[in-house]
C-alpha cells in the first residue's frame, strides 16, 4: 500500500495588539503561533518549510519572527514584511503564513484569529 505524498500547505492566522510595544508584539505572536501548532497538531518544527509574518505599519517597535525564536525555531525560515497600507484596514495586525509539509489536506489546515482579527476571516469557524 503507498502512503499519502507529503504536500507543502499553508496555515493562515492574525492576532491584534493595544499599541506598538515589543512585549505586546512578541507576546501576541507567540500566542498566535502556539494556537497554530496545538490545532494542526504539529509538535516538531521539523515538518515546518517556511513562515512570513507581516505587521501593518503601525506596527514597527520589533520583529514578530523573534517571538519563533523564543520558542526554538531556530532553523526555521523566518521573513517578516510590511503589509500594504491599505486605508481603513484592521490597525495594529500581526498576520502570519505558516507552510508545513504533511499528508493532509489543504481543507484540513486550521487558520487561527485571535482577538480584533477574527474579523478578517468571519467564514472560518477557527476564527471564532
Amino acid at each position: 500500500m503507498t502512503e499519502k505524498p507529503y504536500w507543502v500547505r499553508g496555515i493562515r492566522g492574525a492576532t491584534t495588539v493595544e499599541r506598538d510595544e515589543p512585549e505586546l508584539i512578541l507576546a501576541a505572536t507567540r500566542e498566535l503561533l502556539e494556537n497554530m501548532l496545538y490545532s494542526n497538531e504539529i509538535d516538531d518544527f521539523e515538518p515546518i518549510a517556511a513562515i512570513f509574518f507581516t505587521t501593518t505599519p503601525d506596527l514597527k517597535s520589533t520583529f514578530p519572527a523573534e517571538a519563533a525564536r523564543a520558542l526554538g525555531m531556530n532553523m526555521v525560515p523566518l521573513l517578516c514584511n510590511q503589509e500594504i497600507p491599505v486605508a481603513d484596514r484592521l490597525p495594529l495586525c500581526v498576520r502570519v503564513m505558516m507552510q508545513v509539509n504533511t499528508r493532509k489536506s489543504q481543507q484540513e489546515m486550521k487558520h487561527i484569529y485571535l482577538r480584533g482579527a477574527k474579523s478578517l476571516r468571519p467564514d472560518l469557524s477557527s476564527a471564532q
